[in-house]
């Protein structure tokens, strides 16, 4: 009789161990977001003047929210060991993502040149590569993929197919299942989930942003291209890579 009595609880602990992998429907995850700012100011002397008070790294928290097929993902707080000045702080601040999966539509507020820029699009199409290689992440069992953004820049993500909807940070998703880690080594950034909380997911919050005014992401890009094109000079090599790194976070 125990004997029975154990392969039925072994066998229920199995059915809800695939459960909890086949319907998270609904979590807010926390990703640890960390950026080499000294990388990303480049080699020239008014860089190096620039972030000789700086630390090397920025490090957030963001939090990616999701209710079946619709998810938002936006600022948390600031590692407290992380001292930096308002002009670093107030992009990542008041950047907004929200998706709509299932209508394949995107809605995001960017803040740039210290103003909010209000975007709705079709959600970007990233071509991705999968591999073999896998990790664990906050628990979950993870698969590399490779992909392209802004043309020529690589980026490497994990995500887990135990979490079914195809997100991941800032405007990056597309694959079958959610990323849980993303590295863009040409912008100096990783993003890692550092953990996945199935209860006291805010469902009020996750709702498209409003706005009397909407560009699409090639509007939005033509005005950042417009407003930078004066910017440096166009044969310097270090010139070139600042005004680079800032379109790519624009676009992100």
């Amino acid at each position: 009789m125990k004997k029975i009595l154990l392969i039925l609880l072994i066998n229920c602990c199995i059915v809800i161990q695939i459960n909890a992998q086949q319907f998270i429907d609904k979590a807010t995850i926390e990703f640890e977001v960390k950026t080499n700012l000294k990388k990303t100011m480049g080699n020239s002397n008014w860089a190096e003047m620039l972030s000789e008070n700086l630390p090397q790294f920025k490090t957030g928290y963001f939090q990616f929210s999701f209710n079946n097929n619709k998810s938002i993902y936006k600022f948390d707080h600031w590692d407290e060991n992380t001292k930096i000045p308002e002009y670093l702080r107030g992009s990542d601040e008041q950047n907004i993502y929200y998706f709509d999966h299932t209508a394949n539509k995107i809605f995001q507020q960017k803040s740039i040149f210290g103003s909010n820029f209000m975007i709705e699009d079709s959600m970007p199409f990233i071509n991705w590569r999968l591999t073999n290689e896998s990790r664990i992440i906050a628990g979950f069992n993870c698969r590399k993929a490779v992909g392209i953004i802004s043309d020529s820049v690589y980026i490497f993500a994990f995500y887990t197919d135990e979490i079914l909807i195809p997100g991941g940070p800032c405007s990056i998703n597309g694959l079958p299942g959610m990323i849980l880690g993303l590295t863009i080594p040409r912008m100096y950034i990783s993003f890692i989930a550092t953990k996945v909380m199935l209860i006291g997911v805010k469902e009020d919050e996750i709702k498209p942003i409003s706005a009397k005014k909407f560009n699409t992401r090639t509007g939005f890009k033509t005005i950042i291209l417009e407003k930078t094109k004066d910017w440096g000079n166009a044969e310097d090599e270090d010139s070139k890579a600042w005004k680079n790194q800032f379109l790519w976070d624009a676009l992100l």
